[in-house]
Parts: structure tokens; sequence; C-alpha cells
């Protein structure tokens, strides 16, 4: 995941370099953890990318255009997940895009500051003012000490100084960072307005429910397929969000649309093979993301 630098990026890290000083956002117990580990930080490491796409205003009513001519209406939910066809799918994949370049300028940077991971990765989303989606990454560069800098591909984990040595010692490695985002929309139908209308009592919104559901459950999927594509073990769940808005209906005059957000962000995670041994010598290995690096 290499990125190519923007010029105020690589005069920064030229200026660092230079320094022979480093910076970190670590405390002072996650600075004593990582050495405890053999690792030491080599510097503060930064990306960040932003974006153009529709605004999501302009997305259609998921239940709009239905076939009719004796098909089955259309549902009226709709999760819009990496690679789907719902009609927030461009948003989402626009977004995926952007993260994968924050990260990946974050981690061109740890590569040119000769580091071997980042730790303690933080990623915000935000909107830039025109519509767009923007991204940042930001983390602190180590490298393990007595291991040469060629490492192919840092890792990217958004676990603390003290969890990151903490796996180490229970014989896993972080792998890369992990996301899982996905936008479901449901046009609140006649059964739902009534479900929800004042008086109605105690009652389950039955259709706010399915929404919340489904997607949630399109965001793990979008994780788990994040896992695997690194050839991790599993996962360690960092962050876990979900936003929920209304908007007027862009269809039908006086109705509402929901929107659901969930996002799910980690780190993958792999076991050492022989990790039991490792841990009896006090021996620890480094990993890369190549699996046939890993796999040696």
């Amino acid at each position: 995941m290499s990125e190519e630098l923007p010029p105020v990026a690589e005069a920064r890290i030229t200026e660092l370099r230079s320094s022979g000083t480093w910076g970190s956002a670590l405390s002072t117990g996650e600075f004593a953890a990582i050495r405890s580990v053999g690792y030491e930080p080599v510097g503060q490491v930064f990306g960040a990318a932003v974006y153009s796409t529709g605004p999501a205003d302009g997305y259609t009513c998921p239940a709009s255009g239905s076939p009719g001519g004796g098909l089955p209406p259309r549902p009226p939910a709709q999760v819009s997940g990496r690679g789907g066809a719902g009609s927030f799918s461009p948003l989402v994949e626009t977004m995926e895009l952007a993260r994968h370049t924050a990260v990946g300028r974050m981690t061109t940077e740890c590569a040119e500051l000769g580091g071997h991971g980042v730790v303690g990765v933080q990623v915000t989303r935000g909107s830039f003012p025109l519509g767009g989606p923007q991204f940042t990454a930001i983390g602190t560069a180590v490298r393990a000490r007595e291991v040469p800098r060629d490492q192919p591909v840092p890792f990217t984990a958004e676990v603390s100084g003290q969890d990151f040595a903490k796996l180490l010692v229970a014989g896993w490695v972080p792998v890369g960072l992990v996301l899982g985002v996905s936008i479901g929309s449901r046009h609140d139908d006649r059964t739902t307005s009534r479900q929800a209308r004042w008086g109605s009592g105690n009652a389950e919104v039955a259709g706010w429910t399915e929404l919340v559901s489904q997607s949630r459950q399109d965001a793990r999927h979008q994780l788990e397929n994040d896992v695997r594509r690194l050839g991790a073990d599993g996962v360690v769940i960092a962050t876990m969000e979900m936003r929920v808005r209304q908007r007027d209906c862009p269809e039908k005059v006086g109705r509402h649309d929901h929107i659901v957000e969930a996002t799910l962000v980690g780190t993958a995670i792999a076991r050492l093979a022989g990790a039991d041994d490792r841990r009896q010598h006090r021996s620890l290995s480094i990993m890369s993301l190549d699996r046939q690096h890993r796999a040696s």
C-alpha cells in the first residue's frame, strides 16, 4: 500500500531524516511498552486525502422507480456496501478509496523513515466544504532494533503501544488496518409511519430495526473481506460507530427516508508460527504484509 507523497509531505520527511531527532504521539507508558518488546519510535507519520463526490442528499429514494407490470415492488430498505448495487454504493467506494489513499501515504512516510510499522493509528473522517469525504491518518512509525530496514511493506495498527506489546508477547502480530463501511437507506412507508407515529405506544418499528441490522451486518461483512484480503487470522475491533439521520424523501412529497451509516474499524492480526517458542526465548519478530514473507 504505497502512495506517492505530496511535495509538502516529502519536504517534511526530508527534514525529519536530516534533523537526527524523532517525534511521536506516544505517551510515556506507550513508549516504555514498545521499547520493552524490542521496538523504538522513528517519527510521527501522517496521511490525508480529500475526494470529490456527489452530495448524499442527491441520491434517490430506495423505494423509487418500482417496476410495476406485475413485478414485485422493490423493498423500502436498501444497503450500499463496496461493490453493491445500492444508490449509495458510489459514495461508499469513494470513501474507501480516500481511506486507502490516506493510510497509504502514512505508510509511505513510515517506510521513508526506515520504520517497520505504524502503531496508535488514528483514522479520522470528515466532510470537506464542497461535499466530498476527507480522511486523515496519523500514527507513530516504529522500527525493530537489530533488524534490517528493507521491510517490504510496513504494518499499520490502531492498537496503543501497550496493546501492541501485549500482542507480540502473546505471539500475535498486527498486519494492517481494516475497515467496514455500509450505508443503509429506508423509505418510511405507511407501515413504518404508522408504527412510529405519536400515540402508537411502546411498539417496535420493524422497518427501522431491519435497517439498522442490515447496515451493521453489511459493514461487518466488508470488514471480514478486508481481513481475508490481508491474509490475517482475525481482527481486534477499535471503533464501532452508527450514525442515523433523516431526510425529506426526494421522490415523495411529505414522506421521509432514514439513512444509517455503520462503520467498523480494527486491526487485523495474525499468529506467528512457533509463537510459544518465541515467548520462551523472548525473541520477537516483525511482520510483513506480504503473504509469502509471512508464510516463510
